[in-house]
């Protein structure tokens, strides 16, 4: 098969009676965009870099060290299977959001618009929106440790210094890219010499890695909270919108070029952040199980959280050690509140299909992100907000179902996908994964409420009263899963030239018209400020 001209449109969606983009994969692309060359050479894999360490950030944010911290505290190395497996996981659902992106020209929030009706559109917008509040704990903790700063105070100048930061984008995204890999990279060069500072028992870590197993009280819920805060559910907008970044070669070779390279780097970025949090981990077991523990040092691994283990670093490794805790916290939470801040315009653009100056679409979705973090702050101080990241995790594993099951419906269907279409094995594979995520969710959503009726000291009347509500609320959790999951495919992508032959014609013919103007301005703004229509 031949491949089709530059020139030519690649994609169509059709929408119904939606109003919506219909367009080619990034057509008129702003001069800054990034062009993959028509080759065949492994040199291309240079152009797709940078998207998967955005993506990774979300696997190494203030929420993993916080679960990461309290993992190695009170279970050693026992669970670093899962982070084995959700790294795992991740890798595959990862790549399926990238691929979306690649072969339709749309995102996984315009796909959700396009597919859903408008009640449970809204209700999956909500859900994407609170997935990044729940993701949104920054870096103040930093701050607070490296200036003494008031947590408060660390979430304001948080706020406002990833406004400035996503200035970088007016010079293209390429250099914000590379700024986010530096801060990676800085954070890995932290915990790597952390990690020689404590010195733990490789035996026991490979152990720990490779042998499943859960043991004590709260394992369960940990375990849950390490899997939510390592697979994120707006990662998976982020994503597959990260990748229309690049203008890929219009053929068959260039979609599959394009995949296939987009899981290589993707798999690179990912395991620098399964190694990072390896690292958290095994640093937090080594330090609160050692022989030489004080007493406050003991009690402080009982109830870690990101501002104790900055002390107990200092206590048991020495100050250069709490200071290097404290830098691979800063760069964490500000590449985090950059992502985050990214994956919100794109879910609101592509759930809500909101026309806005790149200006205001940062200063809302950073509002909408920060305001629940200032108010924690506020009110509960480091320890308040040191609760919440570990409560935040779990709601983004409970939230994971409302937009993985979107995903592998859509990375399904050959109507979107064509040829590109997930394999029966491919499928098979990521249902099981989805599945097991849901599966242990209801059982430690429903064994949890039940613990906790069987064991309270309410009155009769109270405990029959939120028996039902809480029943009734895991009922319609269920009945959302469900009809996602057995709804019929409403809307279509069909693919053009490259799979429907027959549709060449029409794509010659009806599109060119509506420019994604929403998404290049986002990825790659002008330099000249302009408004858009």
């Amino acid at each position: 098969m031949a491949a089709s001209n530059c020139s030519q449109p690649q994609f169509i969606a059709s929408t119904g009676n939606r109003t919506f983009s219909n367009a080619p994969l990034i057509q008129d692309a702003d001069p800054d965009q990034i062009v993959v060359p028509d080759r065949r050479s492994w040199k291309n894999l240079f152009s797709y870099m940078g998207p998967g360490f955005l993506v990774s950030i979300a696997y190494i944010d203030p929420g993993n060290f916080e679960t990461d911290l309290q993992a190695g505290a009170q279970y050693k190395y026992s669970l670093l299977w899962i982070i084995l497996v959700a790294s795992f996981s991740a890798l595959i659902i990862q790549s399926l959001a990238a691929n979306l992106g690649v072969v339709t020209g749309k995102h996984l929030a315009e796909h959700c618009r396009a597919e859903y009706p408008r009640v449970p559109n809204v209700i999956l917008w909500v859900l994407a929106e609170i997935a990044i509040v729940a993701c949104d704990i920054p870096e103040a903790f930093a701050l607070n440790m490296l200036f003494k700063i008031p947590v408060w105070i660390g979430v304001l100048l948080t706020g406002l210094s990833t406004l400035i930061l996503l200035a970088l984008q007016q010079y293209g995204v390429r250099k914000l890219e590379f700024f986010i890999a530096f801060l990676v990279f800085t954070i890995a060069t932290c915990f790597f010499v952390e990690l020689g500072y404590a010195k733990p028992v490789a035996n026991e870590v490979l152990e720990g890695l490779f042998v499943p197993q859960l043991k004590g009280n709260g394992a369960t819920g940990l375990a849950i909270s390490l899997l939510g805060a390592m697979i994120m559910p707006h990662n998976l907008f982020l994503h597959s919108a990260l990748v229309l970044s690049r203008k890929i070669p219009r053929s068959v070779r260039g979609i599959k070029e394009a995949c296939r390279f987009y899981m290589i780097e993707s798999a690179f970025a990912l395991t620098v952040a399964f190694l990072i949090n390896i690292s958290v981990i095994s640093v937090s077991g080594a330090v609160c199980n050692s022989t030489n523990l004080n007493p406050d040092d003991q009690q402080s691994c009982k109830d870690l959280d990101l501002n104790k283990a900055s002390f107990l670093l200092r206590n048991v490794l020495g100050s250069w050690s709490s200071k290097l805790f404290a830098i691979a916290l800063l760069a964490s939470g500000q590449s985090s509140t950059i992502t985050g801040t990214y994956a919100g315009q794109y879910v609101m653009q592509g759930f809500l299909d909101l026309r806005l100056t790149p200006w205001i679409r940062n200063f809302l979705t950073r509002c909408l992100a920060i305001v629940p973090s200032l108010i924690v702050a506020i009110i509960g101080g480091p320890a308040g907000a040191g609760k919440l990241i570990i409560i935040a995790s779990m709601i983004l594993s409970f939230e994971l179902p409302f937009a993985l099951i979107p995903l592998l419906k859509f990375t399904s269907s050959g109507t979107k996908m064509g040829a590109h279409a997930n394999s029966r094995m491919i499928s098979a594979i990521t249902w099981i994964i989805g599945s097991l995520i849901m599966g242990i969710n209801i059982y430690y959503l429903v064994s949890g409420f039940i613990n906790l009726l069987l064991h309270s000291h309410w009155k009769l009347v109270v405990v029959v009263f939120l028996g039902i509500f809480g029943f009734s609320g895991i009922a319609v959790y269920l009945a959302a899963i469900i009809y996602l999951v057995f709804r019929k495919p409403k809307e279509v992508t069909p693919l053009l030239a490259l799979t429907i032959p027959d549709h060449q014609q029409m794509a010659d013919d009806t599109v060119n018209n509506l420019p994604r103007e929403d998404i290049v301005s986002m990825q790659l703004p002008q330099r000249a400020t302009s408004d858009i229509d």
